[in-house]
């Protein structure tokens, strides 16, 4: 049974150490405090000030229960207030020998059956508990920023450490309300270990100029539903901390991916460090700002007129789940479109798929039965490619085989009227292939939209070597005309979303393989720990498996990255049959 601890010591007090002081204090526990000097002690006290007079602004706390809060917690500049403490945390900045240096003095001054805990993030626990005399009793208690809101705690344990101190620091994580896993002491451990490593490749994609900071953080905002788009992240976390995060977790385990971009290790030097300084990659109104301002790598936003080609009428071909959308969406923004199927039968069936979702936009009140009536009569339906003549832009949206899109290529030059546009919707071929199988690759573009294209907002504008500049304005201009927000890239495989999605997906699938954490703990980690939408497992089984394993090696062929190669238990996986929801088993079973 664990052990009940009531007096607790927190270590620094700067914004996590504060948080974390004022967790245990609401908790209950009796907290001490201890800070270097009088002055830092103050700062700290007034963090908890600062964030425990928002919550009773908010109502989430009362005046009364804020005092007896503070009635807990005792302020101090000595490390051996702490020698009555059941547990004491370290929260101090992220320096090794600075950690060490204070577990040593701790080891002095606690009782025999304390125990010691780091809130390091990226360092090795067992490099800091050899600093005492009882390793054995030394844990990492990693929790999140900020620690009064977020509710996920990993609970590190070293080789040595004995499993009662786990058991104890697991059972304070729950009484505090929050969700603790427990890792090895691995660089990263679960949530920043996957993390890291996705917002590390975000930094490559704007160094190479290959999309701009706004466009990546958009298309993970949009594309993934994330709350942060990563650059926006990496501000907010301090690109030094990532710095040193990526720097750790590379010299520990050597992997490609979690080498810090150059940019970083530059940016870092010229003190540009994010929302703290009010520089990072973005430029903040005041240091401590999220208020971004506008700086020399802003976009224009002038309102100068830009060169698009006129677009009245749109042609879509296919009769898939995206094809329809793309016809809503475009038919609802005022365009006339003739979409093509095979065969009347499958004309008719778009046809019926377009009213009963129109229909629905009724029903839930964000459309009007004029509205839905004005739509419809702009839509025309056709079994014949040779109607394609007098459209402006034709958007492709059939099956992904590259041979099939070729073909259709070929057959688009033949037909479509010069000046037309001819736009794919892939999402992982090469559009140069398609634009090549042309005779005017300069009218060629990628227009990929996200599924239900009616729903998501994020178009990605995919431009290869040869598509000339005023079309790929004009798709963008009927993105915006359409309600949504395009992004731009080159013609590079997974373009933004997918090349930064899928080997994030990859590295999960290989922590699994590892025995390193499981499923659920890797889920709980990211989504409660990164607040993001879905967990990877719980994302791959709804993508699907072979999905999922058909771009990361698309990824692999294009990079030749070792990091990006699948994951062999995804490959295995996929073999087996076991390709997520829709075959009722992937990563977990939905069989009952």
């Amino acid at each position: 049974m664990a052990r009940e601890l009531k007096t607790v010591g927190v270590v620094g007090l700067g914004t996590m150490g504060a948080g974390i002081a004022e967790v245990f204090a609401r908790n209950g526990l009796t907290v001490v405090g201890v800070e270097r000097d009088d002055e830092a002690a103050e700062r700290g006290r007034g963090h908890i000030q600062h964030s425990t007079d928002r919550a009773v602004k908010r109502g989430k706390l009362s005046v009364e229960d804020q005092q007896a809060l503070f009635d807990r917690v005792t302020f101090a500049t000595s490390i051996e207030a702490l020698a009555d403490c059941d547990l004491v945390i370290e929260a101090v900045i992220e320096r090794l020998e600075l950690k060490r240096e204070i577990f040593s003095a701790l080891d002095k001054v606690v009782r025999e059956d304390a125990i010691l805990a780091t809130n390091t993030s990226s360092l090795s626990v067992t490099e800091i508990s050899v600093a005492t005399q009882r390793p054995r009793r030394v844990v990492g208690m990693h929790f999140f920023n900020p620690a009064p809101v977020q509710e996920f705690v990993e609970v590190i344990r070293t080789v040595v450490t004995e499993p009662d101190v786990v058991e104890d620091v697991l059972a304070l994580a729950r009484r505090l309300d929050k969700v603790p896993v427990v890792a090895a002491d691995r660089a990263g451990f679960i949530a920043n270990a996957l993390l890291f490593g996705y917002l590390n490749h975000a930094v490559s994609m704007v160094e190479s100029r290959y999309a701009t900071r706004e466009d990546v953080d958009a298309a993970m905002r949009l594309g993934c539903g994330y709350p942060m788009g990563p650059l926006a992240l990496l501000d907010l976390i301090g690109l030094d901390t990532a710095y040193e995060i990526l720097d750790t977790m590379y010299k520990q385990g050597r992997n490609r991916l979690h080498a810090p971009a150059p940019i970083l290790k530059q940016m870092v030097t010229a003190g540009l460090l994010g929302r703290k300084t009010g520089r990072g990659f973005y430029t903040y109104e005041a240091p401590d700002s999220p208020v971004v301002v506008d700086d020399e790598h802003t976009p224009a936003s002038d309102g100068a007129e830009i060169a698009v080609r006129p677009v009245k009428q749109v042609g879509v071909v296919g009769s898939g789940t995206m094809a329809v959308g793309i016809i809503e969406v475009c038919a609802k923004s005022g365009y006339d479109v003739l979409y093509v199927a095979r065969g009347t039968e499958k004309v008719d069936r778009v046809r019926a798929g377009l009213e009963r979702s129109l229909e629905k936009g009724v029903q839930r009140g964000k459309l009007s039965s004029e509205e839905r009536d004005a739509t419809l009569r702009r839509i025309t339906g056709t079994a014949k490619l040779d109607d394609l003549a007098s459209v402006d832009l034709v958007v492709e949206a059939v099956v992904e085989e590259l041979s099939v899109k070729q073909a259709l290529f070929e057959t688009f030059d033949e037909i479509c009227k010069p000046g037309a546009i001819l736009a794919t919707t892939t999402s992982s071929l090469p559009v140069i292939d398609l634009a090549m199988a042309t005779k005017r690759p300069a009218d060629v573009v990628g227009l990929h939209f996200f599924n239900p294209a009616p729903v998501m907002k994020l178009v990605e504008v995919v431009s290869t070597v040869s598509t000339s500049p005023d079309v790929a304005d004009t798709v963008a201009a009927l993105a915006v005309a359409a309600g949504k927000h395009p992004v731009r890239c080159g013609d590079r495989a997974g373009f933004i979303v997918n090349a930064l999605l899928f080997p994030y997906l990859n590295d999960a699938v290989r922590m699994l393989e590892a025995h390193y954490a499981g499923v659920d703990d890797i889920d709980a980690a990211m989504k409660l720990g990164c607040r993001l939408p879905m967990g990877p497992f719980e994302l791959l089984d709804v993508v699907g498996l072979d999905v999922s394993l058909a771009i990361q090696r698309t990824l692999y062929l294009e990079f030749r990255e070792p990091g990006f190669a699948p994951a062999p238990l995804l490959e295995h996986l996929v073999t087996a049959g076991y390709l997520g929801r829709k075959t009722g088993r992937g990563f977990r079973d939905y069989s009952n």
